[in-house]
């Protein structure tokens, strides 16, 4: 029977459409394909075929736009924004405009085009993180800047132009309807209740423990009550935070190695699938210490959206979330994954 369920943090409907698909490995897909290797450049040797370098972890001695990088950064060759011009707005009746200013960057995440965040060693997964928060943190300091969204696509389906692994990171001028939208939604929340919707939702899917995927002290991942795509996995910190870039030296490793292993769990049970994830945070101008939670949210690219989703802003989703975190848990155990059963206990 199919079954209705609204996000709690967004109000959004979903339609579980259970007779659709009959079992969770229906949904594994042809692995994302590896490619333009002979005319990469993110890979090293080329660094003059990218625009110059903005930050990079490297080994001592080396110098900027050289070999000897771990991560490098560079702006992106075809930006969706660009960093010069001013926010002043201009309207002409009901029409508003200003200029496309903004930042847009690319995180190459390393050296080895035939890898990805899944299988790389958890210590250099963390080395991307230092990367994004440094990133996410200097961009704070300049004063048109109101949001950091920061996105990877992984596989051609998910958007990927280029296939050696990268995330990107694009700062806007304003900020997203919808951050927007889930801000005004978890601030609605604490004042009804006087709790973060976030810290209530890990609170009580801790105690149920149906749609667990992974738990570690400091981070858990699982599958939302409501996902709006077979196998959609949120990773949350355990201790309240708004902002990503409030994420600690002591806090980098830990969520290196919750990200790693949920996106490892993806790769070995659903044949290295498309995804894209993307990392929900405060606005860099907004006060919501108290009420938002920062989280990422990981979408595995195994359905297609049609007309009846654009139309009615509703999403099919053939697979139950507690039947998708259970088919996680079990195949990453065999895939020899450190994944944590229902009862708390390794499995």
């Amino acid at each position: 029977m199919p079954e209705l369920r609204t996000d709690p943090i967004s109000g959004r409907w979903v339609i579980i459409a259970t007779e659709r698909a009959a079992r969770p490995t229906d949904f594994s897909t042809p692995p994302v394909e590896v490619n333009d290797l002979e005319h990469c450049p993110f890979c090293p040797g080329r660094e003059g075929r990218t625009p110059p370098e903005i930050f990079a972890v490297r080994d001592p001695g080396t110098a900027r736009n050289t070999p000897g990088w771990h991560v490098r950064v560079v702006s992106n060759k075809f930006p969706a924004l660009r960093i010069e011009g001013d926010t002043a707005r201009s309207s002409v009746g009901m029409f508003t405009r200003m200029d496309g200013v903004g930042a847009h960057e690319v995180i190459i995440e390393t050296t080895d085009h035939h890898t990805h965040l899944g299988l790389m060693p958890s210590r250099e997964v963390a080395n991307v993180v230092r990367a994004y928060l440094q990133r996410y943190r200097d961009l704070d300091g300049d004063d048109r800047f109101e949001y950091a969204l920061l996105f990877r696509n992984h596989g051609r389906t998910a958007g990927a132009s280029l296939s050696h692994p990268h995330s990107q990171l694009i700062a806007l001028p304003v900020i997203p309807k919808r951050a927007a939208e889930e801000l005004e939604a978890a601030e609605r929340h604490f004042g009804r209740n006087g709790v973060c919707v976030f810290c209530r939702l890990i609170e009580q899917e801790l105690a149920a423990r149906d749609r667990i995927v992974f738990e570690s002290e400091r981070f858990v991942a699982l599958q939302p009550y409501a996902a709006r795509f077979p196998f959609e996995t949120w990773l949350l910190p355990k201790e309240h935070r708004a902002s990503f870039g409030a994420l600690g030296e002591g806090d980098v490793l830990p969520f290196a190695e919750a990200l790693r292993t949920t996106l490892h769990a993806l790769h070995s049970c659903l044949n290295n699938p498309p995804y894209n994830y993307i990392v929900h945070t405060a606005p860099y101008t907004d006060h919501a210490g108290h009420f938002y939670h920062w989280h990422l949210e990981i979408m595995p690219r195994l359905t297609q959206v049609a007309g009846f989703e654009w139309g009615s802003g509703f999403y099919i989703n053939p697979v139950v979330p507690e039947q998708g975190a259970r088919f996680l848990r079990e195949c990453a155990m065999k895939a020899g994954a450190e994944v944590l059963a229902p009862g708390g206990e390794n499995e």
